[in-house]
């Protein structure tokens, strides 16, 4: 499928450009039904497989100690079914008055961890995150050649803290749980971003939504993956964009393989196994499409992805509306 269209239109200034390469409702229109054989699981961190209420995005290469990239079969049944569950028990509890949300600001608070007040320790400056922002709105706004979603991200506050034994952030650690039990603020509806080095070679992880607010919850991203970073093919900001549609509810676009329902959306074309760079014309599976190599929620460089599809789209939405809508 290319390159994405408008990329230099999308990047704000001071976005690095050399080298782009990457570390990494029933009603619902594309939504698999919660019967189907690869249907989801209830939300946590891939790295921790007993728990399927997060994910992570890793570079080609990473090393991380366990496959944090993939739910099990029965984690994606789980998760569908909750998200059934989770959808009955709103409209139970829904009067004429309190109807579904169409449009969702999303208030952001951004955690910076940093070993000190170096830029190498972690104390990237106020214009990366502003940047990032502007990325995410644009993304999820479709005007990068995807489908618009119904989502917009407005950012509420900045938090620098310095403590060494938080950085780096190591994923599934007890000081992850230290630093969110301690930092995490707002409730369900609040996007928490920790930035900051990450162990493993990551470039980032998130959970998945819940019916109930766990101070895990939120997402981590490599400090410098934002928009004008030094992680090289990986400095456009999509890392962040890639963790949101998790936390959103979104799986990769290569869960669940060839068979099954695979990510649990319509319009993804089924995909064996992650993308990394840019693999123009890469097929891996006998269904009707080609990978999905630009797809947010793929591995592939951030030069290559652009696009969110209808479906997921509308999954997202779906999902906000059952787990995180006041």
């Amino acid at each position: 499928m290319g390159l994405r269209p408008n990329l230099l239109t999308r990047r704000t200034a001071g976005v690095a450009t050399s080298t782009l390469a990457l570390l990494l409702s029933t009603a619902a229109v594309g939504v698999v039904p919660a019967a189907s054989a690869f249907s989801a699981a209830p939300a946590g961190v891939c790295a921790e497989p007993a728990d399927a209420n997060a994910d992570a995005r890793v570079a080609k290469g990473g090393q991380a100690k366990l496959d944090p990239n993939h739910l099990t079969a029965k984690q994606v049944r789980d998760r569908e079914a909750d998200l059934a569950a989770a959808q009955r028990e709103r409209a139970n509890f829904r009067t004429g008055a309190v109807a579904p949300l169409a449009t969702v600001t999303i208030p952001v608070v951004v955690h910076v961890i940093q070993e000190n007040s170096t830029r190498a320790g972690g104390n990237i400056p106020d214009s990366l995150i502003t940047q990032q922002i502007s990325v995410l709105n644009q993304a999820y706004a479709g005007s990068t050649g995807g489908a618009p979603t119904a989502f917009s991200f407005q950012l509420s506050k900045i938090n620098r803290v310095t403590n060494a034994s938080w950085y780096p952030i190591v994923q599934g650690s007890s000081a992850e749980r230290s630093m969110k039990t301690s930092l995490r603020t707002g409730g369900k509806n609040t996007l928490n971003m920790y930035l900051g080095e990450l162990s493993d070679g990551l470039l980032g992880w998130a959970t998945f939504p819940k019916r109930t607010l766990d101070k895990m919850d939120g997402v981590v991203v490599l400090n410098e993956s934002l928009p004008g970073g030094t992680a090289t093919n990986y400095n456009q900001g999509d890392t962040g964009t890639h963790e949101i549609g998790h936390w959103l509810n979104l799986y990769h676009t290569f869960q669940g393989g060839c068979s099954g329902s695979g990510d649990s959306v319509s319009d993804t074309p089924a995909e064996a196994s992650p993308a990394y760079q840019c693999p123009t014309g890469r097929d891996t599976c006998s269904a009707t499409g080609k990978d999905p190599i630009t797809n947010f929620m793929d591995y592939t460089y951030d030069s290559c992805m652009y696009q969110f599809t209808a479906g997921q789209a509308s999954r997202m939405l779906t999902a906000w509306n059952a787990y995180r809508a006041a």
